[in-house]
């Protein structure tokens, strides 16, 4: 079996991954590091969690190490960009050990954060700058930092950015890089205008595709779930009191919010994940999930892609996606680096035929079953005991709630209604597309009564534009500000053949105490009426 020292990675970097318990390469970084190595512009294509992280972080580190110049200010010697937060974060966790062991510096920047802590760290001399496109660009543009040193550019997930409309500024960003230096270019795909930058930006790049980014993997199993509206709750309540980690996916951020507090309401600790979070309570929030905290996480398509944490056994479509390239983006949070993976979607009568659609594009054939609550087939595809912890009660409110908002004074841990589950299209994130676009929210539906003094029986109030731990949310300034997360603190240190780790101590939706207890496994009526309110608009047509 081919090593890495074989492959011509330096002596450094090999003990260096060895302490981390890396020692054979995966088939991505076996096929691109030869020529990456060598220096010449490589083109990687391959699906999501095949390991393409360390394939361009190890020679990037190489290249680099083997110079030993001293950084300048402001102008770092490789540049690598990605799409999101939190991808940029995962892959500056990946890079810095190796970073380290040659003595090199790093530093990550994105929006949705102050902007002075990286312009002083940028002062100070940065070998590698992992960046999101836009804050890179206002730094640029501010005269804090400069590509013309940079002998290496890499651009991850390409046909993401080009999803995220990322692609002008991305070219404005390479054409700034030195003309003659080294770029490799990692992508799932080659549409949506990624090939206009291979042929612009690379020359003669080496293409390495080692396995097929419109397939999942074999070691993915694929069921959909086929069950009546008022069923949906109680089945996933079923499925994720099982052990393990396990992500949800719903298709607007409103609903991860309301299926999160109805989780945790039914006994299942939770947290969500969406563009309506602030950094922190997104940082929080992750690194609950990673730590196990929370074993859910509830999330819109802004974790399809970056994210990785380990041992993410089980992957649910609570809301099926559009397209069939989120479909498998979505599933590829489980199944990763060889491990095994189930996924699930499940699906109502009038849902049967776009869900028939997506599998087909997707290129799977899914073992599809009428299901309802209590099933066996429940146990065998989530195995293990179910528990349940007891939510913790709620605060006692410091003032008492106006009677003209109504359902203000609900406490914390009960159930939304039904009609809390409706959603515009202003909820919406991207679910395969460009996820910026944004109607105004309608100004009714805010909780207040109506012209008579009478509270509206059938209005429920909007979930507050808020950031999940006391803010107020803001309207993002650039595009990785409402499509990616993460934070230079508590960290999950994630690639394909890395263990997950975070710093934060809570979580903004899981319970703070509570003492596990044994329960029935949970029926539609499990969480206090919260079937009712997942199912009423779970797979309502208003959700797109």
């Amino acid at each position: 079996m081919t090593t890495f020292t074989e492959l011509g990675v330096p002596a450094v970097l090999t003990t260096a991954l060895d302490r981390l318990g890396i020692s054979t390469p995966f088939p991505i970084q076996s096929a691109t590091l030869p020529d990456s190595l060598a220096g010449r512009d490589v083109l990687g294509r391959g699906r999501t969690g095949s390991g393409k992280t360390y394939a361009f972080v190890i020679p990037v580190v190489a290249r680099l190490a083997a110079a030993a110049r001293k950084p300048q200010p402001g102008r770092p010697r490789a540049l690598i960009l990605a799409p999101t937060r939190e991808l940029a974060t995962q892959i500056e966790a990946t890079l810095r050990p190796l970073a380290d062991a040659a003595g090199l510096r790093t530093l990550v920047v994105f929006g949705g954060v102050g902007a002075n802590p990286q312009i002083k760290a940028l002062k100070a001399g940065v070998d590698v700058l992992v960046a999101c496109p836009g804050r890179l660009d206002d730094h640029i543009r501010g005269g804090h930092a400069s590509l013309e040193s940079v002998e290496v550019t890499v651009l991850d997930e390409a046909d993401h950015m080009a999803d995220l409309g990322f692609l002008p500024v991305v070219r404005r960003l390479l054409s700034q890089t030195p003309a003659g230096g080294q770029r490799l270019l990692f992508s799932a795909t080659l549409d949506n205008g990624v090939d206009i930058l291979v042929q612009r930006f690379m020359r003669r790049p080496v293409t390495h595709h080692v396995d097929s980014a419109a397939q999942a993997p074999i070691e993915m199993d694929h069921h959909v779930l086929h069950v009546r509206e008022d069923d949906r709750f109680g089945i996933l309540v079923d499925l994720l009191a099982a052990p393990g980690r396990s992500v949800v996916f719903t298709r607007t951020k409103r609903r991860a919010k309301v299926l999160t507090r109805q989780l945790n309401a039914a006994g299942v600790p939770a947290v969500e994940l969406h563009g309506n979070l602030a950094q922190n309570a997104r940082n929080r929030n992750l690194s609950a999930f990673s730590e196990g905290t929370s074993g859910t996480l509830v999330a819109t398509d802004i974790a399809a892609r970056g994210i990785h944490v380990d041992d993410v056994a089980l992957v649910i479509h609570a809301d099926p996606p559009v397209e069939h390239k989120a479909y498998l983006h979505r599933s590829g949070r489980t199944a990763r680096a060889g491990a095994r993976g189930t996924v699930i979607t499940l699906m109502t009568d009038e849902q049967q035929s776009d869900v028939r659609d997506l599998t087909r594009k997707a290129g799977i054939r899914p073992v599809t079953t009428r299901t309802r609550p209590g099933d066996a087939l429940l146990a065998r595809l989530a195995p293990g005991e179910r528990t349940f912890v007891a939510p913790a009660p709620p605060a006692p409110p410091s003032r008492p709630a106006p009677a003209s908002r109504a359902g203000a004074s609900r406490p914390a841990a009960s159930s939304p209604s039904a009609a809390s589950f409706s959603s515009s299209s202003a909820d919406v994130e991207a679910d395969g597309s460009a996820g910026r676009s944004r109607s105004r929210r309608p100004r009714r539906g805010r909780g207040r009564s109506g012209a008579s003094g009478a509270p509206a029986a059938t209005e429920t109030p909007a979930v507050p534009r808020s950031n999940g731990d006391g803010g107020r949310g803001r309207r993002a300034a650039s595009p990785e500000r409402t499509a990616g997360h993460g934070a230079n603190a508590g960290q999950a240190r994630t690639s394909g053949q890395q263990r997950g780790s975070g710093q934060a101590r809570g979580s903004a939706s899981a319970p703070r105490s509570g003492t596990p207890q044994q329960r029935p496994t949970s029926t539609g009526t499990t969480g206090g009426g919260g079937a009712a309110a997942f199912s009423a608009r779970a797979g309502g047509r208003r959700s797109r």
